[in-house]
């Protein structure tokens, strides 16, 4: 399918940054999109800030790979931000082949009165330079810049499906279907292959790895998961090439439930670590998984996404639905899980009183102060007044890419080509 043919604002990233103040989203037409929250006004405390467009900038370009004779898509697979070190944000963004260090910088003041150049920012004749001045600084309309600082290319043969910064804020990760990158963030020209699961004969190939992330507070270790279902956890200070996992989390397929779509749903399509570092949470087609790291022998919650579509799956081969990627994310305090699905549905999984909601993302919903109502999706004949049939629900409409405040109960979610956010009253029955 050319590229072209794809809109080219459909957002395929979002990610807030570390103090939720700061929220990114990046789309298939290789821009990302900046956005500040608003400081609390004076008159009305207490009131949230709303999130405003704070910067846009073209990240990638589309490129052609002239040996393989293959056009190279500019959309943004993945966005991180880096740690605040100073005044200044850094987030790093990638395509299927190139990593890019961006730094974001905020200007309201410029200086005035030099010494050897005029008005115009020309040199002066040294000659007429009498008297010395002291130059000032004057305040201006805020621009904010962006700017390249480091590109990381050449590290990836097939398409990179994620980055993850190191707790040590020194170095990162970039993962593609075999392999796996260690890079430093100074050094562009060469980064350290940690993972390679290329087989001598890609005939014998039977998994590819989908996600990857490091643990968010021992530098040491990074878990990648699997199209087989199987997430590994590996440590760098056992051996350079992490090949032989410190632990694999596989769960045993039931026999009476296998299929020819068996392997397909299996797949996990993102995996993120809890905020304590205690739990990892995946996504696969049908269900979210909770596990705990020092438990490998099977999840410890699973949480049913849409279970109705089960007895679909046929279709959503044919329609190649059965392929998409959903994302999953923690809430602040790890006790809530949040996840899309089609229809512009998304699901809330609450750990501790089991609860869970089904909620929309819609024009209806997203007007100010609109309290988010619970959808149902039924399944055969009887249905209540606001049900919606399964066979009804649009699979063009799905949302694949969320992300939740790190703090607060704020959530973004993508879909197709617009951006909503809600804010703490986000379902009063979840908390």
């Amino acid at each position: 399918m050319p590229a072209h043919s794809v809109p080219a604002d459909i957002i395929s990233t979002v990610e807030f940054n570390h103090t939720g103040e700061l929220l990114a989203t990046g789309d298939k037409g290789g821009r990302v999109v900046i956005f500040q929250r608003e400081p609390e006004s004076k008159n009305t405390p207490h009131s949230q800030g709303e999130y405003d467009v704070y910067s846009t900038f073209q990240s990638h370009e589309p490129e052609f790979d002239y040996l393989k004779s293959l056009e190279i898509e500019e959309k943004i697979n993945k966005i991180k931000w880096l740690p605040q070190q100073n005044a200044a944000h850094s987030l790093l963004s990638t395509n299927d082949k190139t990593i890019k260090l961006w730094k974001i910088t905020e200007r309201d003041k410029r200086p005035e009165g030099y010494n050897l150049k005029d008005e115009e920012g020309k040199l002066k004749d040294l000659s007429t330079v009498t008297s010395l001045q002291v130059p000032v600084l004057k305040p201006m309309d805020l621009m904010v810049e962006v700017s390249p600082r480091r590109v990381f290319a050449n590290g990836h043969t097939y398409h990179i499906n994620s980055i993850s910064v190191n707790s040590d804020c020194e170095t990162y990760m970039s993962a593609d279907d075999l392999r796996i990158n260690l890079w430093h963030l100074a050094i562009t020209d060469r980064s350290f292959n940690i993972v390679d699961i290329k087989p001598a004969n890609m005939e014998d190939l039977t998994e590819v790895i989908t996600a990857s992330e490091f643990h968010p507070h021992h530098c040491n270790l990074f878990v990648y998961s699997s199209s087989k279902g199987s997430l590994r956890l590996c440590d760098m200070r056992a051996a350079a090439l992490c090949d032989k996992h410190s632990k694999l989390f596989e769960e045993p397929e039931d026999p009476s439930n296998r299929s020819f779509f068996s392997e397909i749903i299996s797949s996990v399509s993102d995996v993120k670590f809890s905020h304590s570092g205690r739990y990892m949470l995946t996504r696969d087609y049908l269900t979210v998984k909770v596990w705990d790291l020092n438990m490998e022998a099977r999840p410890i919650e699973t949480y049913q996404v849409h279970d109705y579509l089960r007895s679909k799956l046929c279709s959503l081969y044919e329609n190649d639905c059965i392929f998409d990627k959903f994302e999953c994310a923690w809430n602040g305090s790890d006790s809530v899980i949040m996840t899309g699905a089609y229809n512009n549905f998304f699901r809330m999984f609450d750990r501790n009183t089991k609860r869970d909601v089904t909620l929309e993302a819609s024009r209806e919903s997203s007007k100010p102060r609109a309290v988010l109502k619970p959808r149902r999706v039924c399944v055969g004949g009887k249905r209540r007044r606001d049900d919606i049939s399964v066979d009804s629900l649009d699979f063009t409409k799905k949302i694949l890419h969320t992300a939740w405040h790190p703090a607060e109960n704020i959530i973004a979610i993508a879909a197709t080509n617009n951006l909503y956010i809600f804010q703490d009253k986000v379902n009063s029955d979840m908390h």
